[in-house]
């Protein structure tokens, strides 16, 4: 029987008005009043899952794909309800993602050398119990993805969630405890605490279990991560710009900036935060992202307002302001717009706050180049080495050459929107822990895991 969209909004209200209240959450799997028991359980669990066969976690992978698919509408509207971010249609999207495409076990591969002397084997052990910092942008999509690499691993997880998003967190994480228990296998493999706190998530990274943490979030939280003395993988900040040159097809550079920009409100690290576009074609570009692609062109006054509005005087984000709608933005500065408008755009200097900041908003300054060379200078800049994501909309492969090399970042999307770097509308798998900054990249089961050498001297080579 299909559940209807009232049916769906009574069972997100009611799983929210319950978390709210403090009630079931004792009922369900993974959560615990104390990080150092959460720590504990997650320990022996672990123990359990180090010693699953390939098969076994693969088949706890597979229930988990199809809880996140059952759940998709469930979580998305759960995550826009609590944070106020985001939008549900592209969230379930985003958790259709994390279902079909993210690697497991087989992203697990032991490499061998036979000769002369012997046999040796290297294999890709878990590290036992990761520590996890989620941001609440993402919140389940990141549990999500984060624990079926780490378990493909054979390692379980303590999460410490933002706490903005802690109850769409927990809802993920026992749907993960289910489907593990569904499978046979252990409970607890990713765990979390009611109140996560910086104290709780201090605890966890100063804890003498945990040999690695991974932290998705704002530049603050992964240098505390790399200040903690463990190994750390951090997902910091971005601000993607997109290149347009006069090769390029200027109709489509224009829909898929547009469509990356706006797509779940402009929350993803690795979506379009401002275009840099050559002279030539700068008009035509502008032209064609506000006739045909749903842009609204902020005056002087707008974008004054804009940015009183979506930050302080230091510069920080409002975070009312963080994901939310192009309509509802223009709202707060008293601008009525129709519901096809998606996105804010205006022509200004690379140094403008709307475009030198990463907002995490459908707010698309445009910067003029007079060249090539010049439009490459000024993306640079614009990214603040952070090596993270930029895109290009190019039809001379010297060009775009030379831009990926200026640019060295984690991610480069050519001629496509930005979400087609994460298999969605692209080649490749998709994770929501972009290590930029620390040189994973793209992250997956194989990032959770360490190289670990097994020799055979003088033995086991038969050939």
């Amino acid at each position: 029987m299909e559940i209807t969209e009232s049916q769906i909004k009574s069972i997100v209200g009611a799983v929210m008005a319950k978390m709210q209240l403090g009630e079931d959450t004792g009922n369900m799997h993974g959560i615990f009043s104390d990080m150092n028991e959460a720590i504990e359980q997650a320990k022996r669990a672990q123990k359990q899952v180090r010693v699953l066969s390939m098969d076994q976690r693969e088949k706890i992978i597979s229930i988990i794909r199809r809880k996140i698919k059952e759940n998709a509408e469930t979580l998305a509207r759960m995550g826009v309800e609590e944070t106020g971010m985001g939008n549900v249609g592209d969230k379930i999207l985003k958790h259709m993602l994390v279902a079909e495409k993210t690697p497991g076990t087989e992203d697990i591969r032991t490499e061998a050398w036979s000769g002369d002397r012997g046999l040796t084997l290297v294999e890709m052990g878990p590290f036992g119990v990761i520590g996890a910092i989620t941001p609440c942008t993402n919140p389940s999509e990141t549990v999500l993805c984060n624990t079926m690499g780490m378990l493909a691993g054979g390692n379980t997880v303590v999460f410490n969630p933002h706490p903005q998003a802690i109850r769409t967190s927990m809802f993920a994480i026992n749907l993960l405890n289910e489907a593990s228990l569904e499978a046979g296998g252990p409970d607890n493999i990713a765990v979390t605490v009611q109140q996560p706190t910086l104290k709780t998530s201090e605890i966890m990274m100063k804890h003498k279990d945990i040999p690695l943490i991974v932290a998705t979030g704002g530049p603050g939280v992964v240098t505390a991560v790399l200040s903690s003395g463990k190994r750390g993988i951090g997902a910091g900040a971005g601000n993607p710009p997109a290149l347009v040159d006069e090769t390029a097809d200027i109709a489509k550079a224009a829909a898929d900036i547009v469509n990356g920009c706006t797509f779940d409100n402009n929350l993803p690290c690795i979506a379009e935060k401002e275009v840099v576009a050559v002279d030539s074609i700068c008009d035509e570009l502008m032209r064609d992202m506000v006739q045909e692609q749903g842009c609204y062109l902020a005056s002087k006054e707008v974008q004054d307002k804009l940015v009183h509005t979506v930050m302080d005087e230091k510069g920080r984000l409002n975070r009312k302001c963080v994901g939310r709608s192009a309509k509802a933005l223009l709202a707060m500065v008293g601008i009525e717009v129709p519901d096809n408008i998606r996105c804010i755009t205006f022509e200004g200097p690379k140094e403008h706050p709307l475009i030198a900041t990463e907002l995490m908003m459908p707010i698309l300054g445009v910067v003029r180049a007079k060249n090539f060379e010049d439009a490459v200078e000024q993306a640079v800049w614009l990214e603040h080495g952070n090596r993270h994501s930029a895109h290009i909309h190019s039809k001379n492969v010297d060009r775009i050459t030379y831009y990926a090399r200026e640019m060295d970042t984690a991610i480069l999307v050519k001629n496509g929107p930005s979400y087609a770097a994460l298999g969605f509308g692209g080649e490749g798998f998709p994770t929501f822990t972009i290590a930029s900054r620390t040189g994973e990249g793209l992250t997956s089961a194989a990032t959770f895991t360490k190289r670990r050498r097994c020799t055979m001297s003088d033995s086991l080579c038969i050939r």
